[in-house]
Parts: structure tokens; C-alpha cells; sequence
């Protein structure tokens, strides 16, 4: 037997049931719930005989089933203020440069204002299903929110989130090791760090204590310490929860914290997928056309494999290029030794707050050819178009590349 997955949506599958008439209890469409009905946003507002009515959009119902309803029959108070809200965020916008004034007491809305309310209701409905299926594939414990409070702009429609390196055909990311440490209380003499002839990266605090170009040896799947082991951080992943916001200042997405950082902490890993430096340049050919890339070159020992973050990634897809960023990259080798291989994790060098915007500079060693949703970094090594910084800091270059 043979299949193949199902693109349309569960709403989708159940306005067509629906609308056939017909049951399916793998959709949760049974004879019981067949003619069940629940708001799932508002679509238009109209007083009549001086009632206020709303617009219906039923949740698993087609369109064409709207219908208008009075506002006492309504049990939904956060979609109503939503629906207040986004009518109030459209009215007092400037037209042409001038402000709007808001009339609380209207009659019927117009055209445009009603359609900017759905579009704005079907973008809060796309951006929760989006922050759920984020936080389903995760593989830690800290939480990622969405948030567009800036345009109409919904979830990207060709990314993927993974949470570790997803390698290109016959490339294999996980070899080199055999055996760990047998340390009881990381870290001992010949723990793995000192193996491989470097220091420990962390302090008793768990936070970094190595300069930037200097790799992280962390304790591997082999190592007889447990998972409390202090030589174990990179690989548990972000213990910050963040959320992945939407710019005003035309840069794209970016990621913001949602907890206080303090100095030297990991944030967050920077993984997508791992292809050859030849097939690099291939994409980066055509994602110049498109005017973005995410193109990060493996540079520690040699210049052979890159990541590539355009459709496979984390959270680390969306973070902003900063001239004076708050993050910076380091290699990092846990369960793989390859020197052309490491993983790429990304530190705090100063205390960040709770709300801050999280960045790193594009130009950093280890980080060639990288660039965010619309800012559009390149590398200066790949001698391709200049780009206009929109970083905003003082000491900004000017440029990307």
C-alpha cells in the first residue's frame, strides 16, 4: 500500500465535509458535530435598528456560511476586542500623512476596513498554528513565541524547522567518535577538552570563559558523567524562551529574547542543512536573484561544507545582522571530532534584557555568507553586490559586506 500526505489544512478538510454533508471521525467531523458551531473570528460589523451585529466566520464552516449575528448571542469576548482592535489600528493610521480620526459609533464599515480585519484575523489564526507547530518540533524546555504587530506578513510558506544539522546526501555529520571521558565529576584531568589539547569552555557558573576563535570540547554520548555534567550546554539547547517578531524598520523577522541574558551564556545553535561548498555557490547564485541567503560557511579548518539555513533551520534562521551585535559565534564538537564539521553555537557578549532584539555580526569569522530574512547580508569573500546596513547602531559600517 501507498500514500501521500494530505496539503490541505484540518479546517479545510472540515468545511468540506461540511459542505457535503458528509462525516469523518480521523477530522473530528462526526454526526454530533456535524452542525456544531463556534466563532473562530469576526469578519464585519453593521448596526440595524439600533442593534450592533457581527459578521460570523464559523470554525470548520466555509465562507459561504458566514451569516450576521447580534452582539448578545456572541460568547467571545477576545475575538470582539480583537475584532475593536484591528478596526481602531486601521482607522487611526495616516493616510497620505495625516491621522485619521477614530469614530467609535458607526453605522457599517467600510469595504477596505473590513477586509484589513479578516486578513488581519486569518494572519492571527496562521501565526498561533505556526507558534504551536514550532513548539511541538522544539527538543527543549524554553518556549517560542510569534508576534506581527507591523504588517500582514504570515508564517514563511517554504521553512522547516529542525533542531539539529540535517546533512546533504553522503555527507555524514556524525562520526569521530569512539569512546568519552570517564570522568565521576566533570571536569578531571583527561576530561574531553584537555583530549583534544584545549581548555574547559566553562566556568562553575556555566558561562563561557574562552576567547572567540578558540573551539568548545563538550562531554559526548560516551562520557560517563550524566546529564548535570557542567561540560554539557550547548547540547541541551536554548534555555532562554524567545519569540520571533516582525520588524518595523523593513528588516524582515527577527528574534527577541523573552528573558534576561547574562554575559557569556549560550542562546541558541545555528543549524540548517550541511552541503558542500560547491553546492554553495550554486544556491548562492540563485538565492542573489531572489535577494536573500542563508548561506553559513564551516570555516574552523577548512572551507568544504556549509549550512544552509534557507528552508531547514531553528529560531537562529531569524536572527538580525548587527554591526554591534549582542551575540557571537563559537565552534562547538560534541559527538562529532570532524574538524570540518563543527556546530555552530551562538553566545551573549554582554548582558542582554528581557524584550531585546538578538544579533550577531554577519562578517564574524565563521559566519561568511549569512543573511537574514530581508536584510540580505553577503560576504565579502564572494565579491557579489553591496547591501545597505540597517542594524541602526552607532558604529554601524554602513554596509553588510
Amino acid at each position: 500500500a501507498w500514500y501521500v500526505p494530505c496539503l490541505a489544512s484540518l479546517e479545510t478538510l472540515q468545511e468540506l465535509c461540511r459542505k457535503e454533508n458528509l462525516t469523518c471521525k480521523s477530522i473530528g467531523i462526526t454526526n454530533r458535530s456535524l452542525k456544531s458551531y463556534e466563532v473562530e473570528y469576526l469578519c464585519d460589523y453593521k448596526v440595524e435598528e439600533g442593534k450592533a451585529y457581527y459578521l460570523v466566520k464559523w470554525k470548520g464552516w466555509p465562507e459561504s456560511s458566514n451569516t450576521w449575528e447580534p452582539r448578545k448571542h456572541l460568547n467571545c469576548p477576545l475575538l470582539v476586542q480583537n475584532f475593536l482592535r484591528d478596526k481602531n489600528e486601521y482607522l487611526s493610521r495616516g493616510r497620505e500623512g495625516k491621522a485619521m480620526k477614530v469614530r467609535n459609533h458607526v453605522k457599517t464599515l467600510k469595504p477596505a476596513i473590513a477586509d484589513y480585519i479578516v486578513k488581519k484575523a486569518k494572519q492571527r489564526i496562521a501565526l498561533q498554528r505556526w507558534k504551536e507547530e514550532l513548539n511541538r518540533k522544539k527538543n527543549h524546555k524554553a518556549m517560542i513565541l510569534v508576534e506581527n504587530t507591523v504588517d500582514l506578513e504570515g508564517p514563511p510558506l517554504d521553512f522547516y524547522y529542525i533542531n539539529e544539522y540535517k546533512p546533504a546526501p553522503g555527507i555524514n555529520v556524525l562520526n569521530g567518535i569512539t569512546t568519552g571521558c570517564e570522568c565521576a565529576d566533570c571536569p578531571a584531568e583527561k576530561c574531553c577538552p584537555k583530549e583534544a589539547g584545549f581548555i574547559l569552555a566553562y566556568n562553575k557558573r556555566k558561562k563561557l570563559k574562552i576567547q572567540p576563535g578558540l573551539p568548545i570540547y563538550e562531554c559526548n554520548s560516551y562520557c560517563r558523567c550524566g546529564p548535570d555534567c557542567p561540560n554539557r550546554i550547548v547540547q541541551k539547547g536554548t534555555p532562554y524562551s524567545l519569540c520571533i517578531f516582525r520588524t518595523n524598520n523593513g528588516r524582515g523577522w527577527g528574534v527577541k529574547t523573552l528573558q534576561k541574558i547574562k554575559t557569556n551564556s549560550f542562546v541558541m545553535e545555528y543549524v540548517g542543512e550541511v552541503i558542500t561548498s560547491e553546492e554553495a555557490e550554486r544556491r548562492g547564485q540563485l538565492y542573489d536573484n531572489q535577494g536573500n541567503t542563508y548561506l553559513f560557511d564551516l570555516d574552523y579548518d577548512s572551507d568544504e561544507f556549509t549550512v544552509d539555513a534557507a528552508r531547514y533551520g531553528n529560531v537562529s534562521h531569524f536572527v538580525n545582522h548587527s554591526c554591534d551585535p549582542n551575540l557571537q559565534v563559537f565552534n562547538v564538537f560534541i559527538d562529532n571530532l570532524d574538524l570540518r564539521l563543527p556546530r555552530i553555537a551562538l553566545f551573549s557578549t554582554r548582558t542582554i534584557k528581557a524584550g531585546e532584539e538578538l544579533t550577531f555580526d554577519y562578517q564574524m569569522k565563521g559566519s561568511i555568507d549569512l543573511t537574514s530574512d530581508s536584510a540580505e547580508g553577503l560576504s565579502p569573500s564572494k565579491k557579489r553586490i553591496r547591501t545597505v546596513c540597517k542594524c541602526g547602531a552607532v558604529c554601524c559600517r554602513g554596509y553588510l559586506n
